[in-house]
């Protein structure tokens, strides 16, 4: 248990960091850029893992990677347009609003209304609904929109992972996700993308953001309980918020403070009140 609740912590650390990292390619590439080599590179990196051409698909498991891939290549390209504009700890606390939907869309016991209203005071609290509001209102979109993304990530992922083993459904839904992306980062960049000069922090971004904090988590799973698991990561805002202060000089008000707190609130709530 020691072992993945520390596995699962590094894995969290881990991908925030990727984030951090991520800004410096966006000076030069821009977040299209930065995630055209994000996830271009991890489909590379698990396509030689799992090698996915020896598993031909279905039609149906076809369809089912499509969505799939589709769902994480605009999670991740909406939630770079995200942290381009907005800070690291408010765009995850805002993009962790969509899977703690997922949990409770179904319910309708009343302990669930108490968390989708801490939900909501948390996220009204982010909107840039007053003059006094620093936050770009398009950030604020790109991160919501990323939630909501990454709540179709969750739906069309547990529908895939039924008809496919895990490896195999996240290497095709990586490269589904890298097509995606690719031709609005050629269109929009062009000759641009190829700058030799990055590619050692792409690969950083690549592997800190996909590679390795996938790998851990799933370490993790093996030896903790999906409810455990469910419960630990709702700690990942905060992490966020500690990262965009240490290596982004990212200070957040007291507002936002709360904001983040209610929506963290929610997320263990919702967590430690699911039933099996």
């Amino acid at each position: 248990m020691a072992i993945a609740l520390v596995t699962l912590f590094i894995g969290m650390c881990s991908i925030q960091y990727g984030a951090t990292l991520s800004r410096a390619l966006f000076p030069m590439l821009g977040a299209t850029g930065a995630t055209f080599w994000r996830l271009t590179l991890a489909a590379i990196l698990l396509g030689l893992i799992w090698r996915p051409w020896k598993t031909p698909l279905t039609r149906a498991q076809l369809k089912g990677v499509l969505f799939y891939g589709c769902a994480l290549g605009i999670m991740n390209l909406t939630f770079y347009f995200a942290i381009e504009r907005i800070p690291l700890g408010v765009a995850v606390a805002l993009e962790f609003t969509g899977p703690l939907a997922v949990a409770i869309y179904n319910s309708r016991r009343v302990v669930d209304f108490i968390w989708a209203t801490l939900a909501a005071i948390g996220l009204y609290l982010l909107l840039p609904l007053t003059n006094t509001s620093t936050l770009d209102p398009i950030g604020v979109v790109m991160a919501l929109t990323a939630g909501f993304c990454w709540a179709l990530y969750i739906i069309f992922g547990q529908r895939t992972s039924q008809n496919l083993p895990g490896g195999l459904a996240a290497t095709w839904g990586m490269i589904f996700a890298a097509m995606v992306v690719f031709p609005v980062g050629v269109v929009k960049l062009g000759l641009e993308l190829w700058q030799p000069q990055l590619a050692i922090m792409a690969i950083l971004v690549a592997v800190f953001s996909s590679a390795l904090p996938y790998s851990l988590e799933m370490i993790a799973l093996k030896r903790l309980k999906a409810h455990t698991f469910s419960i630990l990561m709702s700690l990942e805002p905060a992490i966020a918020t500690l990262m965009g202060l240490i290596f982004l000089r990212e200070f957040l008000g007291m507002i936002e403070m709360i904001a983040i707190a209610c929506i963290m609130l929610a997320s263990l709530g919702s967590a430690l009140t699911q039933k099996a």
